[in-house]
């Protein structure tokens, strides 16, 4: 059986294939290079060497016959003893055998083996589709001509320095009323959202939501005239009942409510994040979801400062 092709397949991966009792084919790396005679440029290559000193069983080919015709170890190894058998009485009648793509053998004067590679075939991988290309040089193009063009052309005029502070005039004082208007207005200030992108409502926050501002909780108003939608009542709800708390409790309510199916459904979308909510009913009529309570100030700003992007318009309260 001739183990040629699997000797090629094997060339592709590793720089050393050793035939057992014969040789050994190394792969040796030749950069990229340019012909500058011929104008010709030639990718780099993995030429093909022999060395017959590395004729001993690495299992590399053998391992590669067993696995691909899936027999066992020994017979792969007979089939590698019976190819390089007939190669040997080849080369001792003087013939010449030949490696497809790798390269040809024959016997010299002395007996020894010696080796001709082919140069035709490139064994990089990286190289693969690369062929030698020509290309040359522009005939009549100096270099020297567009350098001197470029120093003829007329120099940059300087800006005048009165234009220069004019425009400096006019700038700065608007970049400082860009500055001063949002610092001395409500814009960067942190306190709760007045509007909700929750799915389930729009805008149907109660007049007494608290804000956390500057680390203190007031309370404040806000007009109760927003329309109310009108949504499905979920299957599953939370009873909404009056709970005696401490005094020193701090509530992170997700949203509040004139629909109680409304409350039930924020519940029930809690309950999926893994909370255990509590409707909690005002005094004004609203429902209000709380998502968790705390017994101090700081641990209830950072619960509510991870459940923003959730639910966006979280706020804290102590009532």
């Amino acid at each position: 059986m001739d183990v040629t092709a699997f000797v090629r397949e094997l060339l592709f991966g590793h720089d050393c294939v050793i035939v057992p009792g014969f040789g050994g084919f190394i792969g040796n790396y030749t950069p990229a290079r340019i012909d500058k005679s011929t104008g010709t440029f030639f990718p780099p290559v993995k030429q093909i060497s022999f060395n017959r000193n590395l004729n001993h069983n690495d299992g590399l080919l053998i391992g590669k016959i067993s696995a691909s015709l899936n027999i066992s170890y020994g017979d792969a190894r007979n089939i590698v003893g019976e190819f390089v058998l007939g190669l040997r009485r080849k080369l001792e009648k003087g013939e010449k055998f030949v490696f497809d793509n790798i390269g040809s053998f024959v016997n010299n004067q002395e007996g020894n083996v010696q080796f001709e590679p082919d140069k035709n075939v490139n064994y990089h991988l990286d190289s693969y589709g690369l062929e030698p290309f020509q290309c040359f040089p522009l005939e009549g193009y100096d270099v020297r001509k567009r350098v001197i063009r470029h120093l003829e052309k007329d120099p940059l005029r300087q800006t005048s320095i009165r234009k220069v502070l004019w425009r400096a005039a006019v700038i700065i004082p608007l970049l400082s009323l860009l500055v001063l208007v949002p610092l001395k207005t409500d814009l960067f200030k942190s306190k709760a959202e007045a509007t909700t992108m929750n799915p389930l409502v729009t805008a149907e926050f109660e007049n007494n939501k608290q804000a956390v501002d500057g680390g203190n909780l007031n309370e404040y108003k806000k007009d109760e005239g927003a329309a109310q939608p009108v949504l499905n009542e979920p299957p599953a709800s939370v009873a909404a009942e009056p709970v005696a708390f401490e005094e020193n409790t701090y509530f992170v309510i997700t949203g509040s409510f004139k629909s109680k199916g409304n409350a039930d459904s924020q519940a029930n979308m809690l309950k999926e994040e893994g909370f255990s909510p509590e409707i909690i009913a005002a005094d004004n009529g609203f429902y209000r979801v709380c998502a968790i309570k705390c017994k101090d100030q700081n641990t209830a700003v950072t619960k509510k400062d991870s459940i923003l992007k959730k639910f966006p318009g979280t706020w804290i309260s102590r009532k």
